[in-house]
């Protein structure tokens, strides 16, 4: 024969039964909560605002410093370290601020304030090789930067009169503004190999030379990425004037350096300013 429950232990089903409803009642608005959002929407969202904003691209500082000297050594990489974070800021506040501001709002609000930075980062640089070396001089010029990608029209316009992306920069950043078509419509900038023309380097000249040939690719790199920037603007002497003829003087002094650098030690290879000059290849 059943045995009827006593009431207490009625009274315990009703509030254990109550408890599993509200559980339960909890576990469906959850449900509901999360069921609009889809997986990996967050970082998709991320991705294209990334996009949209564009990347900021400075040229390298490192390959335009002399022979660094020991002492100045930890300054110096701490400098060009701060260099890279600066750079790295200023990226992350384009993304942060897509839409903002007027038609001036990313150069007065970012790419100006980052030129101010890096003026006074390359300045330590310098003064850091100037105190047991010559100091290095014109690295000033290197601090202005450009908004690199479509995002520029979006985030407040690109900066104007600003320098080249570094070769570094723009790998980083994945390729010219431009894009691919661009590039193509612009062409290429081919320069004789100077590597190959070289005698034996001493290996007292080896740092030295390895450095400024480093940095002929980094003026190729740069001038093929203003190429795919300006597409379609100027006159008929445009890449000539603003282009060609500015990376041959780059090249020029680079080129001397390199001969100066062997001939402490060894026979100074002469002829190389033949090397300098370059063409537009469609």
């Amino acid at each position: 024969m059943s045995r009827a429950l006593p009431k207490y232990n009625k009274r315990r089903v009703v509030m254990i039964g109550g408890a599993s409803a509200v559980v339960l009642s909890a576990a469906v608005i959850a449900g509901s909560a999360l069921a609009g959002e889809t997986h990996g929407s967050g970082a998709q969202n991320a991705t294209t605002k990334a996009a949209a904003a564009g990347t900021v691209n400075c040229p390298a500082v490192a390959p335009s410093l002399p022979a660094i000297p020991a002492t100045a050594k930890a300054e110096v990489d701490r400098n060009l370290t701060l260099l890279d974070t600066q750079i790295a800021e200023a990226n992350k506040r384009l993304v942060d601020t897509v839409g903002q501001g007027g038609p001036n709002f990313v150069q007065n609000a970012i790419l100006g304030p980052l030129k101010d930075k890096r003026v006074a980062t390359i300045n330590r640089i310098a003064t850091a090789v100037g105190r047991t070396a010559a100091k290095p001089q014109g690295l000033d010029s290197l601090a202005p930067c450009t908004l690199n990608g479509v995002g520029g029209a979006a985030a407040g316009g690109a900066a104007t009169g600003a320098a080249a992306p570094s070769a570094t920069a723009t790998a980083q950043a994945g390729g010219a503004a431009g894009g691919t078509g661009a590039a193509t419509a612009a062409g290429t900038i081919t320069c004789p190999d100077v590597a190959s023309q070289l005698p034996a380097v001493p290996a007292s000249a080896k740092a030295e030379v390895d450095r400024n040939l480093a940095l002929l690719n980094t003026q190729i790199a740069e001038a093929n990425t203003r190429l795919a920037n300006t597409v379609g603007q100027g006159g008929p002497n445009f890449v000539q004037n603003a282009i060609l003829g500015p990376l041959k003087d780059k090249r020029t002094s680079t080129i001397d350096r390199i001969a100066i650098s062997i001939g402490r030690t060894a026979a100074k290879p002469t002829g190389l300013d033949t090397l300098a000059a370059c063409t537009l290849t469609k």
